[in-house]
């Protein structure tokens, strides 16, 4: 029988108290336990990226990421990247109209802003890099690069 116990999370600047076992997955958390339904489940196993956050500013896999460990950390998902919608990454999708489905979006743009945040003028191969753990399963590869690169304030 799992063992719950009471975790102190920071999740987009808010402080809540949860209680869970601690080794349930940060999405099912956020998602179950928040009402924070942005952040999608995909696989479950880290391989496609949909379930992207932040914890302090890296971007991590929250299918996979205990709430034990989470709750270390400051804790960004895509309702918390900014208010409004008007993070730069978000912008510059829209602008470039990235989403065919949008299922993976959250995850895709989790990932661009962390990368961004660690770059801010990333080259076509250190962006594919950075995105290669994203799946897009309509192949909108493409617009999310130049949309990256719009974010990052260099030619669309």
């Amino acid at each position: 029988m799992p063992r719950l116990r009471k975790y102190q999370l920071r999740v987009n600047g808010k402080t809540y108290h949860v209680d869970v076992d601690g080794d349930t997955p940060l999405l099912w958390v956020l998602r179950d336990v928040l009402g924070l339904k942005g952040t999608k489940y995909g696989c479950g196993v880290s391989q496609c990226g949909a379930c992207t956050v932040h914890l302090d500013g890296r971007a991590v896999r929250s299918c996979v990421t205990d709430v034990a460990v989470a709750a270390l950390s400051e804790v960004t998902t895509i309702e918390g990247l900014s208010a409004g919608g008007n993070h730069p990454v978000q912008q510059a999708w829209r602008e470039i109209k990235v989403p065919q489905c949008g299922y993976c979006q959250p995850g895709q743009i989790m990932s661009a802003a962390a990368l961004l945040a660690e770059n801010p003028n990333p080259d076509d191969q250190e962006i594919d890099r950075a995105m290669s753990l994203n799946i897009c399963r309509c192949g909108t590869y493409p617009r999310i690069r130049e949309a990256i690169h719009k974010a990052a304030g260099g030619a669309s």
